[in-house]
């Protein structure tokens, strides 16, 4: 991936270009390659519930909340940690990890000991290190990029992400086709411990955490509680954990039973499912190249909501399509339509949070609004679920659909984000009204 990465001619690029800039550079070729590992866990672990394992649309929703169950039970106090340590080692280590719990499952197939419990346990423990190591991810990105650049970065992220989801998923496709879908997560544990080796180093200007004072117990609750209280006393970060919390109803509710629908009622083989997924990577290229402008152009709020509406009009036309032909191409338009919103959505919602946080709250801020947005995941993966099983597949697209609609409409209707149209500071006058409302916490000045 690196030497692939150096080939697309970093020289060509314009002046003051991001990817000039070597730090940069190399946190993003590493972005890169985990996001090609990324493509085979993607369809690898579903079609290993859903076709090896016959997983029923509750035990897929159940798998789902057991990936998401760790940002509600570990987020806040793992915030709190990681403003007590430096970011980058334990996005490397995190790497790591995954690519060794990913590991498991071909091991466990092999052995004859796979089963719904054993993938429960995997969901469970790759969302545990996501929970820590995702968040301090997000934290380097703005360790290595200007604040006023992050929309960009974000973006150019996004454009790594495109370029692994349209060459990704046919070679996954026919890499699970050829080995299975257990041994080819392989693969991703191979990708994922170069993405981390990639890493390794990259130099990045990181004050020591300061030292605890008092006792450690008292000190590590009052911090949590500065977190929540930054984040509860801005009124912009609480409108953006509420409406993208929300709408990760609407996604996961979808998610638990896409692969189900198109394995079971479109008839799809992992391999088609695999050609259909490189939509998805044409959907990010065109979002990541336009989402900058648009965001430019509109603003980021008003950006961010219409992601809530392109990706809600793709799930709503899954529901109503027929099987054969159309319905294999209307899958396809579905997974184009999701990552050009998502796209939309992230790199807005990304930017604003970071945008208005002083760095000594960056890793609460982030762990707070992460465990905020997915407080309703879990429980949209359980409607999904039972949706799906209790009433069909199609209900549960339409659940999700009609969710995310309705909520773009909604959202449209508070001043806030409508007429968002540049990215705030932290001195901006939300944050001087959340600092007035927890003043007695003594928040370090940002």
């Amino acid at each position: 991936m690196l030497a692939w990465a150096r080939l697309m001619g970093w020289a060509t690029l314009a002046e003051g270009d991001l990817l000039r800039d070597p730090a940069y550079r190399r946190l993003w070729t590493s972005i890169l390659t985990s996001a090609f590992g990324a493509q085979i866990t993607m369809l690898a672990l579903p079609l290993t519930a859903a076709v090896l394992l016959q997983a029923s649309p509750t035990q897929m929703g159940l798998l789902t909340a057991m990936e998401i169950a760790p940002f509600v039970l570990f987020s806040l106090p793992g915030g709190v940690w990681l403003d007590r340590v430096r970011k980058l080692p334990v996005y490397v280590v995190g790497e790591t990890m995954i690519g060794l719990i990913l590991a498991s499952v071909p091991v466990a197939w092999w052995m004859g000991w796979l089963a719904m419990p054993w993938m429960y346990m995997v969901g469970f423990v790759i969302g545990t290190i996501h929970t820590v190591a995702g968040s301090a991810a997000q934290i380097v990105l703005t360790q290595v990029v200007p604040r006023e650049r992050l929309v960009e970065a974000h973006a150019k992220n996004a454009m790594a992400n495109s370029g692994a989801e349209v060459a990704g998923p046919g070679l996954a496709g026919a890499l699970i086709k050829l080995v299975g879908a257990p041994a080819a997560l392989l693969v991703d544990a191979a990708l994922l411990v170069a993405s981390a080796w990639i890493l390794r180093g990259i130099p990045i200007q990181e004050d020591p955490p300061k030292p605890v004072q008092g006792s450690t117990a008292r000190a590590f609750w009052n911090d949590l509680m500065e977190g929540l209280r930054f984040v509860g006393g801005h009124p912009l970060l609480v409108t953006l954990a509420l409406t993208v919390g929300l709408w990760q109803m609407a996604h996961y509710a979808a998610v638990v039973v896409q692969i189900l629908f198109a394995t079971r009622v479109l008839g799809m083989g992992e391999q088609s499912i695999g050609l259909s997924y490189i939509a998805l990577g044409v959907g990010t290229v065109v979002a990541s190249v336009v989402g900058r402008r648009i965001s430019a152009r509109i603003g980021p709020g008003p950006c961010m909501l219409l992601g809530f509406a392109i990706t809600g009009a793709g799930w709503v036309t899954l529901a109503l399509a027929p099987e054969g032909p159309v319905g294999v191409a209307l899958f396809a338009a579905m997974l184009m339509s999701f990552s050009a919103g998502a796209i939309f959505i992230f790199i807005n919602f990304l930017a604003l949070r970071q945008a208005v946080t002083p760095v000594p709250l960056l890793g609460r801020m982030t762990s707070t609004m992460r465990w905020l947005t997915l407080l309703a995941a879990g429980p949209g993966a359980l409607i999904g679920g039972w949706l799906g099983e209790h009433l069909g597949l199609r209900w549960a697209l339409a659940f999700a659909g009609g969710t995310s609609l309705l909520l773009a409409l909604l959202a449209w209707r508070v001043p806030r984000l409508r007429q968002l149209k540049t990215l705030p500071s932290p001195d901006a006058p939300d944050l001087v009204a959340a600092a007035d409302a927890s003043g007695a916490a003594g928040r370090p000045a940002g």
